[in-house]
């Protein structure tokens, strides 16, 4: 068994290889960039290593500085996680040449699955199904206009070296065919290094199906089972299940068993995934379920296949690494139940899904599930990575469960004030057709903004920071409800959340929804949670309850910003103990500031229209001598 390991990768997954690494006894080593001298893979490792600046260009895809800190710390393997180097064949290749072990399949499998062409072509060849489609070597763009004319239209053009749904263009018409080619092999070529594409047949209703192959060095090839990896935007997945719902047994076996002769056609050692598309217009049929690529690596979306099957593949990987025979054959392996994992991400998807950076000052995530996360409060994120930040994972009997507690999840978590896309999530897990079952890879752009996250708190989420803040338990305890020296009770009180004004109506003592509303920092703050959607609340209640104590000096402060609607007195007027001095409108009310005590304008300096500030001087009121 290998005893020390290199985990060449950074956040969630390096935790997730530390994590099992630890529990077999395997000292662990972490590399880091300058941007991640402090992060939580690194303070969890045994062991740690700088290996450069942030850019991941010059930090985590510097092959020789991997191998270079694997050899200055003794250690016997490296483990690539997923993304970075883990699927670089001369780094795979020249981790063996130094004499490690490499925690992955052969160089020469991944060098054959790399290019979707010749997979495509060796894939046909191994008896698995493929997709109607163009894969020579003709790159001429009107000879690609005639195959994908005979294809029939929509096709999709692929960069052979392409992958994370970048050099992938979809193409409904002739006319629009040499435009999309052309900016096609741009991005490919400036992504991959490689302009070259083929054309497939695009299909109308696709679902992503996957399954979950293993392998070893003593021609041992086994499946897990399949993922369904559907919902997804923009090509990028964002919610995976296993098993995949509509799955018959019949389908199920046939799918597998073409995974495995994909494998076996490669010589596969390790933890791969076959990746299909299906024609779902008429159901999940093995005849409309073809191959379209292999990802020789660990996948982001393995913690389904692992609750499912109570397998853990990490284990299997250094285990098959160490030159073991596959822990289970396949007759030993079985479904139990239904997991589902969510991708939370640091992105806002009020401004396009663009990445969020920052101090995770306050940061929860509910563990009624499992949660595997690169992260911790206080963390924070930068811009020079994937802005993923943790999973969620639920497993229970059913489909439905399952989603229920995800909700759950997301509903009980919070991150702020770095921008997620929570709420999103909650969303999609509560759509119709999703919840149903009737999923495919275009329903999120078909929903569009309906499946946008609310903008800010409702009447609902309003009552229960109600009840969280002026409840029995309330934080604020300054003046007894509502009450003011010098006017009328207050019914409600101001909230400014994201750049708006909401009143917040005084009184629910009733209301237990503690997670809904969260006060922090004494009450100063409130974090707002809801339908997985977080927002942090910043209270105008201490100053308008506070106000009389500053009044009591004769000086009328502006208790929050806003618009002065009426002055009812000039400067050196005599005013009475509660008179009106003048009208100011906020967050979307009225309120009318009154003489604390009779007396002469001072100093006046509202005017009718005029904007004023938190705490600007309005009135000052002096007591007659």
């Amino acid at each position: 068994m290998i005893q020390s390991l290199l985990i060449a990768n950074r956040g969630e997954i390096a935790c997730r290889i530390i994590r099992t690494a630890r529990e077999m006894g395997i000292r662990t080593v972490a590399i880091y960039s300058d941007a991640d001298a402090k992060a939580l893979h690194v303070r969890e490792a045994d062991e740690a290593v700088h290996i450069g600046p942030s850019p991941a260009r010059e930090s985590y895809l510097i092959g020789e500085k991997i191998i270079a800190a694997a050899k200055a710390t003794g250690v016997e393997a490296i483990h690539p996680g997923y993304g970075f180097l883990s699927e670089n064949a001369e780094f795979a290749q020249a981790v063996a040449d130094a004499g490690l072990v490499w925690v992955g399949p052969k160089p020469s499998s991944i060098t054959a699955m790399g290019l979707k062409d010749a997979a495509k072509k060796l894939m046909a060849e191994a008896g698995v199904p493929v997709t109607p489609g163009y894969m020579g070597e003709n790159q001429d763009p009107a000879f690609l206009a005639e195959q994908a004319r005979q294809i029939g239209y929509p096709v999709l053009i692929k960069a052979v070296a392409g992958g994370g749904g970048k050099g992938m263009r979809k193409v409904d018409a002739p006319t629009d065919f040499l435009d999309a080619l052309a900016s096609c092999q741009r991005e490919a070529a400036a992504s991959f290094g490689n302009a070259h594409v083929l054309i497939e047949k695009y299909i109308l209703t696709p679902r992503h199906i996957e399954v979950q192959v293993f392998g070893d060095t003593h021609g041992n090839v086994v499946h897990l089972f399949e993922r369904d990896c559907s919902l997804q935007r923009r090509h990028q997945k964002v919610i995976e299940e296993a098993p995949a719902p509509g799955m018959d047994e019949a389908t199920r076996a046939e799918l597998c068993a073409a995974a495995v002769r994909a494998a076996k056609a490669v010589d596969y050692v390790g933890a791969g995934t076959i990746e299909f598309i299906a024609d779902a217009s008429e159901g999940l049929r093995a005849d409309r379920i073809w191959f379209m690529e292999m990802n020789t690596r660990l996948q982001v979306e393995h913690p389904v296949t692992e609750e499912i099957t109570g397998v853990d593949l990490v284990e299997w990987q250094l285990r098959v690494a160490s030159g073991e025979a596959l822990p289970l054959a396949q007759d030993y392996l079985h479904i139990d139940g239904w997991a589902m994992e969510a991708r939370l991400y640091a992105e806002d998807p009020a401004k396009g899904f663009l990445p969020s950076i920052g101090t995770l000052d306050h940061f929860y995530l509910e563990g009624i599930g499992r949660i595997e996360t690169g992260v911790a409060e206080g963390d924070t994120i930068s811009p020079f990575y994937d802005p993923m930040i943790a999973k969620l994972i639920a497993h229970e009997a059913t489909r439905d469960e399952a989603i229920e507690t995800l909700q759950h999840m997301l509903e009980d978590s919070h991150v702020a004030p770095v921008r997620t896309n929570s709420g999103f999530l909650w969303q999609c897990l509560d759509d119709a057709d999703f919840q149903s079952g009737e999923v495919d890879t275009g329903l999120i752009a078909r929903r569009g903004d309906a499946l946008f996250p609310p903008t800010g708190p409702d009447d609902r989420l309003l009552e229960a920071v109600s009840a969280a803040m002026f409840g029995p338990k309330r934080t604020v305890r300054s003046a007894p409800l509502g009450f003011r020296l010098n006017a009328d009770p207050l019914t409600t009180a101001p909230m400014s959340v994201a750049q708006n004004s909401y009143p917040v109506p005084l009184g629910n003592d009733w209301i237990d929804t503690s997670w809904h509303a969260i006060p922090i920092d004494g009450g100063e703050k409130i974090i707002l949670k809801q339908f997985g959607e977080t927002w942090i609340g910043s209270p105008g209640w201490p100053r308008v309850f506070e106000q009389s104590a500053a009044s009591s000096s004769g000086a009328i402060l502006s208790p929050m910003p806003g618009k002065i609607i009426a002055v009812e007195v000039a400067a050196g007027d005599a005013v009475v103990k509660g008179q009106k001095l003048l009208t100011l409108e906020a967050m979307k009310m009225e309120h009318s500031l009154t003489a604390p005590f009779d007396g002469i304008v001072a100093e006046l300096n509202a005017v009718a229209g005029g904007q004023v500030q938190v705490e600007a001087l309005l009135v000052r009121i002096e007591k007659p001598e």
